[in-house]
């Protein structure tokens, strides 16, 4: 309902070839990726054709001339507004990509980021484990040094995009005595023998992003694969939780400014009553009050200048309007149709519960905040 003014033409353009896109290519199939539990090749092809998989990134490497996260923005907006689970899209450009632009070797970079932009490699980001989460420090996923190899045993879970990547950026243990200070970052060609995927996961929502389980058994990763530093993991990971954080907040705030619309349409002409009336204009006003802070986030992160304690902010609550709109909507929504298993904010309602927990949950954010107050 607000005025942005964070956007130019040029994003207006990209936003009309995007939304044309989604409607074209991604609707007609997307149903078909809710029961295979991922999104097509082809849609890694087509995405990296209109330039999404290159935002950000330098032309000389592939990328889409002239863009920044704004654009980012503006295909999660899409996105939202057509109800659909794409969030393996997010993990590829606003999560990996951003290693191999800030840490990785010239030689990485010419290797690795042509192909994914092109869509040609989809990458997956290798943390979680079996009894390690938000807790780095404590997984077990081990490289042993062995002359000009690295020597890999371990497994991971809950990795997005993990069925269908060709690179993984794996976090592993190179100095298990150290901690946190002992984690290292491996770019892992996934047809390297010893790597293998596990069961596909099924979930309470996103049933059409790719989660997958994942194996290591003696596998042998060349030295030169190494990202960055060894035993500075620890560092790169955290360095990009800042830009990770703000993109899940935009992400939940379009899920809330679509379940909004979505309902009033549904309800427009059936002479809603007062209650209705109330609760959707209490949702249209948060959503508001949403939208600005990102905006001023957005801004920020732009020009290079979001804070992890900005971030952490925004990530809590955009996450938790989310959580709290479309319960809402969907309270006030038409049982015979929110409750189908077709409905779009029934979906939404299931999709958007795990925002408040990756990426570290709102009790992570609250603690993060508390101490930029000096508590």
């Amino acid at each position: 309902m607000l005025t942005r003014s964070i956007f130019d033409t040029t994003h207006d353009d990209f936003r009309a070839k995007v939304r044309a896109f989604l409607h074209d290519e991604v609707v007609p199939e997307y149903d078909d990726w809710c029961t295979e539990g991922r999104p097509s090749a082809r849609f890694w092809k087509g995405v990296g054709a209109l330039g999404v998989l290159g935002i950000g990134v330098p032309e000389e490497y592939g990328g889409l001339a002239g863009s920044d996260f704004r654009h980012s923005v503006v295909v999660t907006e899409e996105i939202q507004r057509l109800g659909l689970a794409i969030g393996g899209l997010r993990v590829h450009t606003d999560i990996c990509v951003p290693y191999l632009l800030h840490h990785a070797s010239e030689e990485q970079r010419r290797r690795w980021l042509p192909s994914m932009c092109a869509g040609e490699t989809v990458v997956a980001l290798g943390l979680s484990e079996p009894g390690a989460g938000s807790d780095l420090k404590a997984m077990t996923t081990r490289a042993e040094r062995d002359g000009d190899h690295y020597v890999v045993n371990g497994a991971k879970t809950f990795i997005s995009n993990g069925a269908s990547a060709d690179l993984l950026i794996l976090a592993v243990k190179t100095d298990p005595a150290a901690g946190r200070d002992g984690i290292s970052l491996l770019l892992v060609d996934t047809s390297t023998p010893g790597f293998e995927r596990g069961r596909k996961l099924d979930k309470l929502g996103l049933k059409a992003q790719d989660l997958a389980e994942l194996s290591f058994t003696d596998m042998r990763v060349p030295v030169d694969c190494l990202l960055g530093e060894e035993n500075q993991g620890f560092r790169y990971l955290t360095s990009n939780l800042a830009h990770e954080r703000l993109s899940i907040a935009v992400n939940s705030q379009a899920a809330a400014a679509a379940a909004v619309a979505w309902t009033v349409e549904d309800l427009a002409g059936t002479g809603a009553g007062q209650e209705a009336k109330f609760t959707l204009a209490a949702c249209a006003t948060e959503v508001a009050a949403g939208q600005a802070l990102i905006d001023q986030a957005i801004t920020l992160h732009v020009a290079d200048e979001l804070g992890v304690a900005e971030a952490a902010l925004a990530k809590l609550f955009c996450t938790e309007l989310q959580g709290r709109v479309v319960d809402r909507c969907l309270s006030v929504s038409d049982p015979a149709t929110a409750y189908g298993s077709d409905s779009k904010i029934g979906h939404a309602y299931l999709d958007g519960r795990v925002s408040r927990i990756y990426a570290g949950s709102s009790e992570i954010m609250k603690v993060i905040v508390a101490q930029s107050l000096g508590l």
